[in-house]
């Protein structure tokens, strides 16, 4: 939900013959919309409240401190009011928290439908790999993605009983499954998810740049000045990627930023990826 003065031009939302859909929800002015560690839980609660007597089922989700990803399948309820139901119950509980007012999210949410199950593997894989993609930390640790619910399906108490019709794509076995499930969410993702990758273009600016720096020489345990070691050359080009990749930033700013000359940075974002 934008303000007036950052509307955007409405399109026809596509509907999913299958009935399943790739969410992604965006604090409106790209603010942060979960804050701390009892916000992420509440939304987690509130989506697990909302999916209650079958109105959806979750394969998939991620949640990052201004967005966040969901895999939904339509059952009793549409994609409309299922995330209409979530957006309102957690935005009222944010408000409430915070004593603000007006719209927590942006407009309209951003939905991809998903047609056949390569694509489905494809967009969970892509959803679990966001820590990862945003220099945090590697999926298995990351607290807040449904990661931990793969990995805790032989739990006869889990809470997303249905990711194992994800699992059972790989095999009716669910232990030799989720060895390959594993096996699979470790493979580098080729896939072009066009709509999602134009919201993220621009995550990283002049505002946040910094920070995104500071996080990810936090999640590789290094310092600034130890990038230009040639033993740390993996990690110096993983981070420019992600510049490149995440930002409209200059080659120029890139460069300035981490310590390297632009030369480095133009090789290094004009390569293929790993």
């Amino acid at each position: 939900m934008t303000s007036r003065g950052d509307q955007v031009p409405k399109y026809p939302r596509k509907y999913s013959k299958t009935g399943i859909y790739h969410i992604m929800l965006r604090g409106n002015e790209r603010k942060d919309i979960l804050i701390d560690e009892e916000d992420k839980e509440k939304f987690i609660k509130t989506v697990f409240k909302k999916k209650a007597n079958k109105a959806f089922k979750l394969y998939a989700y991620c949640l990052m401190d201004n967005h966040l990803h969901l895999v939904i399948k339509e059952q009793k309820e549409t994609i409309s009011q299922i995330i209409k139901k979530i957006a309102t119950s957690y935005a009222y509980y944010f408000n409430h928290k915070y004593k603000r007012i007006g719209h927590l999210f942006q407009d309209r949410y951003k939905s991809e439908t998903i047609e056949d199950d390569p694509y489905l593997l494809s967009a969970i894989r892509y959803v679990h790999h966001n820590p990862e993609k945003a220099g945090i930390t590697k999926k298995e640790k990351y607290k807040w993605s449904s990661y931990r619910n793969y990995m805790d399906i032989l739990n006869p108490y889990t809470e997303v009983p249905e990711i194992k019709e994800i699992l059972e794509m790989f095999s009716s076995d669910i232990e030799k499954a989720l060895k390959e499930f594993i096996h699979y969410s470790n493979q580098y993702e080729d896939r072009n998810f066009l709509e999602m990758e134009e919201t993220i273009k621009s995550e990283i600016d002049e505002e946040n740049v910094n920070e995104y720096i500071k996080r990810y020489l936090k999640s590789t345990n290094l310092k600034k000045e130890d990038l230009k070691r040639r033993e740390h050359v993996k990690q110096k080009e993983d981070l420019i990627r992600q510049l490149t990749k995440r930002s409209n930033l200059s080659k120029r700013k890139i460069a300035i930023l981490i310590g390297v000359n632009r030369e480095t940075v133009r090789r290094v974002s004009e390569e293929p990826s790993p």
